[in-house]
């Protein structure tokens, strides 16, 4: 079975892309997805982010936007945080691998929006047969974050400061996706992709 990594900025484009993905039958592992189970009531997440962070935890689940608030504002609290929802995080990929490799896929996909930013350049040529990066015009990006109920300038700003630099991701990436025309092109790109690249 071959593994693609699929990541990009907030506001990229990831979501159109599983979404191709998972109407071609494709599995597709969800990362946030993976994060909020985590994080939710019952979820593995809660009772370590309880002891780290008490005020960040509410009624049996993590409370995100007071987490959020607390790690923010302080660089070590993050990566504490990171110790936590990371290693959980990497056990839900494990085990979704291992369900898809049952149900004999030839392809699945773990989309992971920080996956540079969490694993060194080595393991992640070692986990994944390629990474697809989407990626638009940062006029564009701003524009569609800035739709989303709740979002500023001054957040989406802090988010960008936490993740790698578009130009660096291109970089690294194994195939670029450019979604900065039309969701048409986007999808263009990769059924062009998944007919030459797939098993």
């Amino acid at each position: 079975m071959k593994v693609w990594g699929l990541t990009g900025g907030i506001g990229m484009g990831k979501s159109t892309a599983a979404r191709l993905f998972t109407a071609r039958r494709i599995p597709v592992f969800d990362a946030d997805a993976a994060v909020h189970a985590l994080q939710a009531r019952g979820g593995a997440a809660v009772r370590p982010v309880a002891r780290a962070f008490p005020q960040g935890v509410k009624h049996g689940a993590v409370d995100r936007e007071a987490l959020r608030r607390i790690v923010l504002a302080d660089p070590a609290a993050l990566r504490v945080l990171e110790g936590i929802i990371h290693p959980l995080v990497r056990r839900e990929e494990r085990r979704f691998l291992q369900r898809a490799r049952r149900r004999r896929a030839p392809l699945a996909v773990l989309d992971i929006p920080l996956l540079f930013e969490t694993r060194p350049a080595r393991r992640a040529a070692r986990d994944f047969d390629a990474v697809l990066v989407v990626s638009a015009p940062a006029a564009v990006q701003a524009v569609r974050v800035l739709r989303r109920p709740g979002m500023t300038p001054q957040r989406l700003a802090a988010i960008r400061a936490r993740q790698m630099p578009d130009v660096e991701k291109r970089r690294r990436a194994t195939h670029v996706v450019r979604t900065g025309l039309s969701r048409f092109h986007t999808v263009a790109q990769l059924r062009r992709l998944l007919a030459r690249e797939a098993p």
